[in-house]
């Protein structure tokens, strides 16, 4: 089957490109037999490009897919471009709520921020008043304010005080022309009072005869009470006495029978006590058929011991016989064994003095050998003695050979201490003076630092006198315009600062300590008054003193 040839398309070409691809096809390659057209099969166009799909493993269903996917997918996104800025559509609302609540959560975040920012505002206010407050009271609570306090609650004392005199004084006056009226008033009111008077002891004498009537008409109910418990007690009294008179016949019929019934005991008594002696008879009989009984075999019991007895003697006579019989035999035994004893004696005696013998050699023997080695012994511990001795000497000539070098040792270790202490002893001086140093620098610091302390104590002390006399000032001008007595305000405002006794002296009240081991204050021996007297005649205007002194120079 033949080929078909791909169709050819209208391409424009370089015609020398072709030249040369065409001389050299025929350089290269063999000529080509063409082929029958008869037998050439010319496909369609989509025959083709479907054969050359399968032989190129092409899909061309799943291309379509994907193109149709992908299609599908832009129209989507087109869609949603066009669609987003809709406000009809149920994703247009939520994107608008969404949007409007944004822009609310904004808002309310704005308005909180500004909120805060308010509250931050009148918390730092109120902070600054709190801060401003407890200066105040702080301020005081010190104790030349609370002086100074003290002495204004003084003159408003004093001022209450004048008042009060005041208003005595218009009471004495303005009582002289009432008093008149007032004894006026007084008489009215006595007559008032002794006709109320008269009124109520009426009224009283009404009242008491109303109760002795009262009283008279209860006296009477307790006498017809009285009547009627007394006819109830009679009454019952003879309710009692029928009662008693039963009691004792029943009484009576109860110690009748009782002593039928002791009658009736004390025959049964009787009755018993014939049968208990009838019974004795009958059990006396009957001891006495016993004791016949126990006489009978006591009798035969005596005669059976008479009969043990006669036989125990019998046997004992046997029984002796018999020992006597034995002891004669023991003692021919032992007449035989004594002479057999003073043979062995004889023997023993003759081994006992061979065998002493024997031992006295074999001791001798002993001793003797003892005696060699004792002496062997003595010779050898000599001669280690005699070695011991001079190995001793050999040591004792090195160990003084070794104490000289420990010695020469030990003097260099000292000499090297004594350079290394005198070494440590010139660093400690140079530590020494260069802490004296230290010390004399912090000190002169510390000298420093005080005096710049007392100089800004200075400052702060005049700040807070010109702040105390401005207070003060304002306090005094508002008594004096208040008509109030201003001395003692003016005595406290003047004290200085501190708690001493000394005079003032720049704003300060210091204390004066007596220069001995006690240390005790000096006591103020300059008051108020004296300063006030001093001020008085005292000035630094010379010629305000020439006035005063009436020169006219």
């Amino acid at each position: 089957m033949a080929t078909a040839t791909a169709p050819q398309y209208n391409r424009m070409k370089n015609p020398s490109m072709d030249c040369k691809s065409a001389q050299s096809k025929e350089e290269t390659t063999p000529p080509v037999r063409l082929p029958d057209l008869r037998q050439v099969t010319v496909l369609p166009k989509a025959d083709w490009l479907r054969i050359q799909d399968n032989l190129n493993h092409v899909n061309t269903h799943k291309e379509n897919l994907l193109e149709a996917s992908k299609e599908r997918h832009a129209l989507h996104l087109r869609s949603k471009e066009v669609v987003k800025f809709w406000s009809n559509t149920i994703a247009g609302q939520r994107q608008k709520k969404l949007e409007a609540k944004k822009i609310r959560a904004e808002i309310e975040e704005e308005e909180k921020k500004q909120i805060d920012l308010e509250e931050a505002e009148y918390q730092q206010q109120k902070r600054k008043e709190a801060i401003e407050k407890a200066k105040s009271q702080q301020y005081f609570q010190t104790d030349r304010v609370k002086g100074f306090h003290s002495s204004l609650l003084l003159t408003e004392v004093l001022k209450e005080r004048e008042a009060q005199i005041e208003l005595k004084q218009k009471k004495q006056m303005a009582s002289k022309d009432v008093n008149k009226d007032i004894i006026a008033q007084l008489k009215q009111k006595d007559e008032e009072a002794l006709e109320q008077e008269l009124q109520r002891a009426l009224q009283v004498k009404q009242e008491r005869e109303n109760v002795a009537e009262y009283l008279k008409q209860q006296m009477k109910e307790q006498e017809a009470i009285r009547e009627k418990e007394k006819l109830d007690r009679k009454k019952e009294a003879e309710e009692l006495q029928q009662l008693k008179d039963h009691h004792d016949w029943e009484r009576s019929m109860y110690e009748q029978k009782k002593q039928e019934e002791k009658r009736n005991i004390m025959k049964d008594h009787m009755e018993h006590l014939s049968n208990r002696n009838l019974i004795r008879a009958i059990e006396m009989q009957k001891e006495g058929a016993e004791e016949e009984c126990r006489k009978l075999f006591s009798d035969a019991k005596r005669k059976m011991m008479k009969m043990r007895k006669e036989k125990e003697a019998e046997m004992f006579r046997e029984l002796q016989t018999h020992k006597e019989k034995m002891v004669e035999r023991l003692a021919a035994q032992l007449q035989e064994k004594a002479s057999n004893d003073e043979e062995l004696i004889a023997n023993a005696v003759t081994v006992q003095e061979a065998r002493l013998e024997r031992e006295q050699r074999e001791n001798e023997a002993k001793k003797k050998a003892m005696l060699d080695s004792i002496t062997a012994h003595r010779e050898a511990v000599q001669q280690k003695q005699e070695q011991k001795i001079k190995e001793e000497k050999q040591k004792a000539l090195e160990m003084l050979q070794a104490k000289k070098e420990a010695d020469k040792i030990i003097l260099e270790k000292q000499l090297l201490k004594a350079q290394k202490i005198k070494d440590s002893c010139v660093e400690l001086q140079d530590f020494h003076v260069h802490q004296m140093a230290e010390r004399r620098a912090k000190e002169q610091l510390g000298k420093k630092e005080q005096l710049d302390f007392d100089s800004k104590n200075i400052g702060l002390v005049a700040e807070e006198e010109k702040q105390f006399q401005k207070y003060a000032n304002e306090v005094i001008s508002t008594a004096a315009e208040a008509k109030r007595n201003t001395l003692p305000l003016r005595i406290a405002a003047r004290e200085g600062i501190g708690g001493g006794l000394g005079p003032i002296f720049g704003g300060l009240k210091p204390s004066y300590l007596v220069h001995d081991s006690t240390g005790v204050e000096l006591p103020k021996y300059i008051s108020g008054t004296t300063q006030d007297v001093k001020e008085l005649y005292e000035t630094n205007d010379i010629q305000q003193a020439k006035k005063r002194l009436g020169f006219s120079w």
